[in-house]
């Protein structure tokens, strides 16, 4: 009997996408080892013949977890306006789904059958090809460098207008990265993503002053125009880091609130503000205003407010227009009002058609990725995965899978393939503190990392073995000298694998074994390019069963015949 509870499939959704003006992606989910064969039936829903001439096309059995089985049919229509419905079998029984509902027969009216109603070009699910062939490398620019292969790791306060204080703890500067971009291309990456370089005052630079220039104690402007330059010359993209959920207690238009008061002309440019607003004096003190977190100094912008979404359209116009960068990182995404973003596509589009935009949403994040906001999220889910699999054990292979599983069929493949994939970053623990000091489950990650569909951030210092989980440690500052654990090698094999392999980026994923201890293998496959991975997250020997390998490995660790050691791993490319 066919669990019909269990079948999903929504339309103009993950369920139902196109991914050019001629091809299309019609999935649906059942219970695991339920149906024995799902048929596509699909046709042009104003074909001038009544009734609709409908096509079979056999799904696929693309992928399971632990409770699903999930089929796929990606194909080239000649309709861009399609109606269609499923046949589903099982050893008992035969039966139609369409617009939800469960039928022996099929309707006369083709309103009724699942509808798309017409492919347009600018709702296509995809991102711009560049993203998606991106590796991407984090700088937290005071912990990184403040000259070539050199941090001066000294804290320092520099004195700004009004006698403001910008703080520094390590001394990080923009020419800093400038003087390093060699390093960076040398190893393979071909995008930084820079947290906060506005002027702001603590040294993370989250609680920003000025968002037209600079911090004067990481450089200035044309040092920042320089680094741009200089990157792009690498083939090096460049993504800032937009702070529009909150700013500084002593931005311009919140210390006008604080001098003025409700005669204040920016009193709407915030959220929740009770007059009298003050700052708060005490660290028990509650503000009278809505603020980032419990953060009083960060208070809350009304995004929603026309002139506050006016003056933010200017910044964004401002860095793409005088300094080329490439993209956004945007921070606290899922607070901001979603008419701003969308305004935030078209101005960044319009200044550059290419450019990108990456929210910061730790949860999923469908409603944000129609095409219309963000083309990526940072995926902190998949940092999750990792972490509970290759450091601390907490799943095994066939759980991990599971998991897998849905991330990857959580969006449209267009869009999963620019979701930011990371292991750490400045808001969590460095992914090595969960290896329990040993680097083979960090290799192991890391080979996850960019054989996964995605786009691979690598957090600075992670390829000298950074550790930490406190803000001081996971933020510390870069070791150009004598680092704990020098994976640098690894990292340019690693990543020259992943740009010179489409399948990495393109290519379908399949996982092909799975057990309950820590042996998981999995393949991307695009035409003729197949990449396989086989890993053992355990320390105990384990065999490889189900794969068929007609090359020698590309690169491995502790490979036997195929028997794979403690923590061992083979790729092999064809």
């Amino acid at each position: 009997m066919i669990i019909r509870q269990a079948v999903t499939h929504i339309p103009l959704s993950q369920y139902a996408f196109a991914n050019s003006e001629n091809n299309i992606s019609i999935r649906l989910r059942a219970a695991k080892d339920n149906l024995l064969r799902c048929i596509l039936y699909y046709g042009d829903r104003v074909c001038p013949s009544d009734p609709v001439i409908f096509t079979p096309l056999d799904m696929t059995k693309v992928a399971s977890d632990l409770e699903f089985d999930y089929f796929d049919a990606t194909f080239d229509s000649p309709y861009t306006r399609i109606c269609y419905y499923f046949e589903l079998s099982d050893s008992e029984e035969k039966i139609n789904l369409f617009a939800d509902i469960f039928s022996k027969d099929i309707p006369s009216e083709r309103g009724e059958f699942y509808q798309y109603p017409f492919i347009r070009r600018e709702e296509i699910s995809t991102v711009p090809d560049w993203l998606k062939n991106a590796v991407v490398y984090n700088i937290f620019p005071d912990s990184f460098a403040s000259g070539k292969r050199t941090l001066c790791s000294t804290p320092s306060e520099t004195k700004w207008k009004s006698n403001l204080i910008l703080k520094s703890k390590l001394g990080g500067t923009i020419q800093g990265i400038s003087q390093n971009l060699d390093y960076i291309a040398n190893l393979g990456f071909n995008c930084i993503y820079i947290n906060p370089v506005f002027v702001a005052g603590e040294y993370h630079k989250y609680d920003i002053l000025d968002y037209l220039h600079i911090s004067p104690n990481m450089g200035t402007d044309e040092d920042f125009r320089k680094l741009v330059r200089r990157a792009h010359s690498l083939g090096i993209r460049v993504v800032i880091d937009g702070v529009f959920n909150h700013c500084s207690w002593y931005f311009f238009a919140f210390d006008d609130v604080i001098r003025n008061g409700e005669e204040s002309s920016y009193k709407d440019w915030f959220y929740d503000l009770t007059f009298p607003v003050t700052r708060p004096e005490r660290e028990d003190e509650k503000p009278t205003y809505s603020c980032f977190a419990y953060e009083p100094k960060m208070p809350k912008l009304n995004s929603s407010n026309p002139e506050v979404r006016n003056y933010f359209m200017s910044v964004c116009d401002h860095w793409i227009r005088e300094y080329d960068v490439d993209g956004w990182r945007l921070d606290v995404a899922n607070e901001v009002d979603r008419t701003f973003w969308r305004a935030f596509k078209q101005t960044s589009c319009a200044a550059k058609e290419d450019s990108i935009m990456i929210g910061e949403i730790w949860e999923s994040a469908e409603s944000w990725l129609q095409g219309d906001m963000f083309d990526s999220t940072m995926n902190y889910d998949f940092r999750k995965n990792c972490r509970d699999f290759f450091g601390t054990e907490k799943i095994n292979a066939t759980e991990f899978n599971a998991r897998v599983t849905r991330l990857n069929y959580r969006y449209p493949t267009g869009i999963v393939q620019g979701q930011l994939n990371l292991l750490d970053s400045h808001d969590i623990n460095r992914f090595a503190s969960y290896c329990q000091n040993d680097i083979r489950r960090f290799r192991l990650a890391e080979i996850f990392l960019f054989t996964a569909p995605g786009v691979p951030c690598v957090f600075y210092g992670d390829e000298l073995g950074i550790d930490g989980n406190t803000e001081e440690t996971l933020r510390g500052p870069m070791p150009w000298v004598n680092p704990q654990h020098d994976e640098r090698r690894f990292f340019q094999t690693i990543i020259a694998m992943r740009r010179n392999n489409k399948a990495l980026v393109y290519g379908n994923y399949k996982a092909l074994f799975m057990n309950d201890a820590g042996l998981y293998a999995y393949e991307r496959r695009y035409k003729d390019n197949i990449v396989t991975v086989a890993m053992n997250a355990r320390n105990g020997s384990a065999t490889i069963e189900s794969i068929n390998i007609r090359s020698k490995p590309f690169m491995f660790n502790d490979l036997t015949g195929k028997t794979l050691g403690p923590f061992g791993y083979a790729i092999w490319v064809e």
